[in-house]
């Protein structure tokens, strides 16, 4: 027990865990691929996997952490997001109650998961009886919003993400709706960097499908390097939540640490996480 266990939901976007997979593996006990048994996404739509991809998962699983779970993850009579919902349960209980239970996914680069794993390590005591002491953990994604030719165009705003729990209650995705625990740990976020095509399927098929803007597309088709500073409110469900896009003349992960480090507007500062920690302590403590 007490082991630090990570979970990834494979899907259509399969060949990205060969990005995400790695930075976590070393600090991992065990890691987990959750895989619709029939390789249905959560509108029932099928995918297939080109065995490629096992036999990589084969060559790169030297230490024989990685378990592929199979389960049917796709009931027709749930809606997308609540197949999502029910899949990260099904997953976080097979990963076991007692142990940290991490959930990333496909398109999520952890930039630092060994310090996050040192952050994690630090609330071991919420292991002891996680039932009565529910908490998550939400760090911080840098949303990458297009790959261009010499760089990358991200949003200038670091968003929450759930990221661990000790009580896998979860309510909506990785969403516990539990008492949050901030901390200062990031990750590249490739939601929406991908072709035209790719984007498009991706939205057809995952838990929000029916909740994209209609000004979306426009604007994410026409983004470059020379327009990204006049395009605002560019979020594919409330537009108002991504209002505004900075440029990466890299796609280097070293690179990019330090352009974090040097942007206000990404990194989140002590005293922002020592507020938003303390509210959620003293909301919890009354409920």
């Amino acid at each position: 027990m007490k082991k630090i266990q990570t979970g990834f939901l494979v899907s259509y976007d399969y060949e990205k865990l060969k990005k995400s997979i790695p930075p976590v593996y070393n600090d991992s006990d065990e890691i987990f691929l959750a895989l619709d048994r029939e390789n249905r996404t959560w509108t029932g739509t099928k995918f297939e996997i080109n065995d490629d991809f096992f036999a990589w998962i084969d060559a790169f699983d030297v230490d024989k952490k990685i378990t592929i779970y199979r389960d049917d993850f796709y009931i027709p009579e749930l809606s997308p997001i609540d197949n999502d919902t029910r899949e990260r349960t099904l997953l976080g209980e097979k990963m076991g109650i007692g142990n940290w239970i991490v959930q990333i996914d496909a398109d999520e680069i952890f930039l630092d998961f060994a310090k996050f794993v040192e952050t994690l390590r630090t609330y071991d005591h919420f292991l002891d009886q996680p039932e009565k002491n529910k908490v998550q953990f939400s760090g911080f994604l840098i949303n990458i919003y297009k790959y261009l030719d010499n760089g990358l165009l991200y949003v200038n705003d670091a968003t929450k993400f759930m990221v661990a729990t000790n009580y896998p209650n979860y309510k909506r995705a990785r969403n516990t709706k539990e008492r949050v625990i901030y901390v200062p740990h990031y990750a590249l976020h490739e939601t929406l960097s991908r072709t035209e095509e790719e984007l498009v399927f991706k939205i057809s098929n995952w838990g929000h499908k029916d909740e994209i803007n209609s000004e979306f597309f426009t604007k994410w088709k026409s983004a470059n390097e020379t327009n990204y500073g006049q395009l605002k409110d560019l979020f594919y469900l409330d537009p108002k939540i991504w209002k505004s896009l900075g440029y990466f003349p890299s796609e280097d992960l070293n690179q990019i640490k330090g352009f974090i480090k040097d942007n206000p507007n990404l990194k989140k500062s002590k005293l922002w996480i020592f507020k938003k920690n303390f509210g959620q302590w003293f909301k919890h403590l009354i409920k």
